[in-house]
Order: C-alpha cells, then sequence, then structure tokens
C-alpha cells in the first residue's frame, strides 16, 4: 500500500500487477509440454519471480507520467537484470536446462523490452520509433508462420544475449528521470540499433541454413 500510495498510482495498479501475472504465466505453462523434468526447477522459479518483476512493471503503464514512476521502472528493471543470467547459470548447474527454460527466458526478456518501450514513448523519452524494439521479437516469430525457414531453429549465442541485455540497459537509461531529452532518446536508439544489427545476422543464419 505504501509503495503504491508513494508512486501516485491507482486503486486498480495491484489488480492490473496481479492480472498481467496470471495470464503471462497461464501462457507460460500452456508450453510446459516442452519441458522434460518433473520439477519445475531452480531456473525456471528465477525466471518466475522476473515475470513477477515484470507484471509490476507493466501495470506502470496507464498509470499517471511521473519521475516516481519512471524511477520505479527503472527500480525494477535493474532488479530484474541483475536475476538475469542467474536462471541461465542454475539450469546448467542443476543439469536441467531446457527448451521450455530456454523460451519462459527468452520471451520474459522480449516482453520487457516491449515493456520499457511503451513507458519511454509515454513518458516522452522517444518517440514512436522506440516501439520497434519491443516488436522486433514478435515480428520475427510472425514471420516463421508466414515464412517456413523463418522458423528454423538457432543456436543461442552471447552476442543475441548481450544486444538483447545492452537494449535493456538503454532503454533503462532513457527512462531514468535525470536522463532528458534528447539524450534518453539517443541512449535508446543506439542500443536498438545493436539489437536490430543481432536479428538481422540471425535472419542470416536462418537463410542459410533454409
Amino acid at each position: 500500500m505504501a509503495g503504491r500510495q508513494w508512486l501516485e498510482a491507482g486503486g486498480l495498479y495491484p489488480w492490473k500487477a496481479a492480472l498481467i501475472f496470471a495470464a503471462t504465466m497461464t501462457v507460460a505453462v500452456g508450453y510446459l509440454r516442452e519441458h522434460p523434468f518433473s520439477t519445475f526447477g531452480p531456473a525456471n522459479r528465477v525466471t518466475t519471480v522476473r515475470l513477477a518483476l515484470l507484471a509490476l512493471l507493466a501495470a506502470l503503464i496507464g498509470e499517471p507520467v511521473s519521475a516516481r514512476v519512471a524511477a520505479a521502472g527503472v527500480g525494477l528493471t535493474l532488479v530484474f537484470a541483475g536475476l538475469d543470467g542467474l536462471d541461465g547459470w542454475l539450469a546448467r548447474t542443476s543439469d536441467m536446462a531446457s527448451a521450455f527454460g530456454a523460451r519462459f527466458d527468452m520471451e520474459t526478456d522480449a516482453l520487457l523490452i516491449m515493456v520499457l518501450s511503451v513507458l519511454i514513448w509515454r513518458h516522452e523519452k522517444a518517440g514512436a520509433w522506440i516501439l520497434a524494439g519491443g516488436l522486433l521479437r514478435y515480428t520475427f516469430v510472425a514471420a516463421g508462420w508466414v515464412l517456413p525457414w523463418m522458423a528454423g531453429p538457432l543456436t543461442p549465442t552471447y552476442r543475441a544475449k548481450a544486444a538483447a541485455v545492452g537494449h535493456m540497459a538503454g532503454l533503462a537509461v532513457a527512462l531514468a528521470p535525470m536522463v532528458p531529452f534528447p539524450t534518453s532518446a539517443v541512449a535508446a536508439g543506439l542500443s536498438l540499433l545493436a539489437l536490430t544489427w543481432s536479428f538481422a545476422i540471425d535472419v542470416g543464419r536462418l537463410w542459410r541454413q533454409r
């Protein structure tokens, strides 16, 4: 309650966060058939915590635009990013790596980028072009429905992970209340270019192995 009052968020904020978390977890559970183990595993539990943080962040969309909301968004993103990589390490050390875990982690990251992009746009830290970064992953998936070769398997790379984390960092910098426009737009734009470059490399890899 105190946190919501500090944010000056509406009374629906906790319900929005709970609904977003429930909806995203319902989608995730639908893919459990890709999880080959009898238990959920420590890595997936960490990703679930990250998804809960993401729900708190996503629920900020629609709340009054303010420095406090932006600061809360940056704080949640920093904790989210701090846990990123821990789930992968836990999956490897517990010998419970799976296609489900990798997908769960990747889609959580992609949704964070979409949410941050919307918040930056609403706070007028960048133009509507910033939403392109959030849409990249979903455009990539949709292309696979139309072009079968785009749905081919891709081996995860540190380059792709670094580009995604770098874009999160650029978005967090852009959203920070102390970073003015147009500096915020430059930070977001440079990290978006790096993410776009990474996606272009993956498209090229799929084209060559089609």
